[in-house]
């Protein structure tokens, strides 16, 4: 079998983390960088590929196999338009699109085509997250009723000065970073129906939120709280937690997910577990068996683009579809809306 020819939109940070990815999968070969960029020229010719100066350019002289959608939100939905029409997979980075309208869009036109989707939440792709699911799964924890989350970090000065839009409504970390939480909150504890939330920018001052708590309603009965901030000193982050992006410091001895059962309760990324022994009754005066689960680690981007290969060759569905991605942006807006207006919102099914 040939290897599948990707072509990759964007030439920014994601983007060539996408280009570089490709370069180790087995089964998939970089055919193209598509910007108009000098910098998209450069990894053009270290990677040895045409480089392309718009995706239109790309479909008329080169039709790859499959394509990487690495670019600003705005641009997701007529890029993966022209794919599909085209008869293209694609792998559309998070958001799967700019808002809800468009997302829908989307998730239509993919149906009507019949092209797959695949939507760049790479950590469920994760082999941490992959084995939470497992425990939850199994039952050992007992009926779930609640989990608290985290994701407390600090932007240096200069992510603002690179880009000036995040100073601005909409480059908030509800809209850039929460996005990621709801989704391993959606594979851990099922579909969120209602959330509460309320932001403060009282640090930085800035028009946008720099803080934000949430309460969060799963359609199983699950409640939950996140905290989000931008500007904690803290390593209470997926990323700090995890440590499968090399670029931030790794911290093991923290976490930052509890998932919390009637018999037990789950630490996520360290995988601790302290279950009540079987047999015994749940009770606060019962000691608990305490354990930490051994995982085998692997890059979720890597793992995303093997899994990427093998949708684009029909052999298995999108982990996280474009429905999935729709579900993630709607409750993501959902929590802005929550904390600008100050009450409930519910999340209805969607269309």
């Amino acid at each position: 079998m040939n290897d599948l020819r990707i072509a990759v939109v964007g030439a920014g940070l994601i983007g060539r983390a996408h280009a570089a990815v490709i370069g180790q999968t087995p089964g998939c070969v970089l055919a193209a960088i598509v910007d108009p960029s000098p910098a998209a020229a450069t990894l053009a010719a270290e990677a040895g590929v045409p480089v392309r100066a718009s995706l239109d350019e790309l479909l008329a002289r080169d039709r790859p196999d499959a394509v990487v959608l690495a670019t600003p939100n705005a641009l997701h939905l007529p890029q993966a338009l022209a794919c599909l029409a085209a008869g293209l997979p694609v792998l559309v980075e998070k958001p799967v699109a700019a808002n809800v309208a468009e997302a829908q869009a989307l998730v239509r036109a993919a149906g009507e085509r019949g092209v797959p989707v695949l939507v760049g939440h790479h950590r469920a792709h994760s082999p941490l997250m992959a084995r939470a699911c497992e425990v939850v799964a199994s039952g050992a924890l007992g009926r779930l009723v609640a989990v608290s989350g985290s994701a407390l970090f600090a932007k240096p000065a200069q992510y603002f000065v690179d880009g000036p839009w995040r100073r601005e409504p909409g480059g908030g970390p509800i809209l850039i970073n929460l996005i990621h939480e709801v989704h391993n909150l959606r594979m851990l504890c099922g579909e969120i129906v209602a959330v509460q939330a309320m932001a403060s920018n009282a640090v930085r001052g800035f028009p946008v939120e720099d803080t934000v708590v949430v309460s969060l309603r799963f359609a199983s009965g699950v409640l939950g709280s996140f905290v989000l901030s931008d500007t904690a000193g803290s390593a209470r982050s997926w990323e700090q937690t995890a440590g499968e992006n090399p670029a931030y410091p790794r911290h093991d001895d923290e976490d930052c997910y509890l998932v919390a059962g009637t018999r037990g309760s789950l630490a996520v990324p360290t995988l601790r577990t302290r279950t009540y022994p079987e047999g015994s009754e749940p009770s606060w005066w019962t000691p608990f068996v305490a354990s930490r689960l051994e995982v085998e680690r692997a890059d979720p981007l890597v793992r995303q683009m093997e899994h990427f290969v093998a949708v684009a060759r029909g052999a298995v569905q999108p982990k996280v579809s474009a429905r999935d991605g729709l579900a993630n942006l709607r409750v993501t807006e959902a929590i802005a809306e929550a904390a600008r207006s100050g009450r409930l919102v519910e999340i209805g099914a969607a269309p």
